[in-house]
């Protein structure tokens, strides 16, 4: 494990069958997604919110994790999300911030609606040629101040150990977090930022990180099993850990900001 093995040089691209099959995956999951998986860099939301803004609509917010941090701006947020399950969770932690059931590509919200619009972790469940679209829609082009923020939570497959976890959890942690994202001719180039950071984790943990990956919530019970089995092998023989020890998970999150054209 001295080297790291090829890693892709471009993001994986999704149909539209296989977005809504994976998507599907997490409609039932929302509390458990919420437990374990991590919240990001707080110095995101000091980069990618412009100056004055008061309103925010976050795409596929799920359980509230970026939502929380727009929410603690100082901002009113609507949080928009197609899983039940997920913004049930979101509205228990932040019964402030009001709730919307829709897909990232066709939210009902009023023209104009929102200084920033933000995706943390869904703009690959989104269409993004709809999604840039709705976005600018919300932001109401017009103005020519609004801004569209990509954020993404990524295991850091820079780490030799870590890109073979991601590859025994099926984690998809393996897209150069350095390649703008298609945002169309609404947007002006995508500006990016880049956070390395670390999350306090246990071997269990990571069973319970992995339960919430989309190929583990829709593989049979028998590819469970083996994924389990995979995993602990991997940390408790290979790596030599200790149940319960602590570890410290290597991420690299990503923020793109880019600003609507006026029209």
């Amino acid at each position: 494990m001295s080297s790291v093995p090829p890693r892709p040089t471009s993001a994986p691209r999704l149909t539209e069958a296989a977005r809504l099959q994976l998507g599907e995956a997490f409609r039932s999951s929302g509390r458990c997604y919420d437990a374990i998986r991590p919240s990001y860099p707080a110095g995101v939301v000091d980069f990618l919110v412009p100056a004055g803004a008061r309103t925010a609509v976050d795409l596929g917010a799920g359980t509230g994790l970026f939502t929380a941090l727009l929410d603690a701006h100082g901002l009113e947020v609507t949080a928009v999300d197609p899983s039940p399950a997920m913004l049930e969770v979101l509205q228990a932690a932040l019964p402030r911030v009001r709730t919307v059931q829709a897909g990232g590509e066709r939210t009902g919200l009023p023209d104009g609606c929102a200084d920033v619009v933000t995706a943390a972790q869904a703009w690959h469940w989104i269409d993004p040629g709809a999604g840039a679209r709705e976005a600018a829609r919300l932001l109401g082009g017009r103005r020519g101040a609004g801004v569209l923020g990509i954020v993404s939570n990524q295991l850091d497959t820079s780490v030799p150990w870590v890109h073979r976890l991601s590859r025994i959890m099926h984690a998809g942690d393996v897209h150069p977090p350095r390649q703008p994202p298609d945002v169309g001719e609404s947007f002006t180039a995508p500006e990016g930022r880049w956070w390395h950071w670390t999350q306090p984790i246990t071997p269990e943990g990571l069973h319970d990180l992995m339960a919430t990956r989309s190929y583990h919530l829709r593989a049979t019970d028998a590819v469970r099993e083996r994924m389990r089995a995979n995993l602990d092998w991997y940390l408790l023989e290979h790596l030599g850990h200790a149940p319960g020890e602590p570890l410290d998970l290597p991420y690299v999150t990503s923020a793109w900001r880019c600003e609507v054209r006026p029209l």
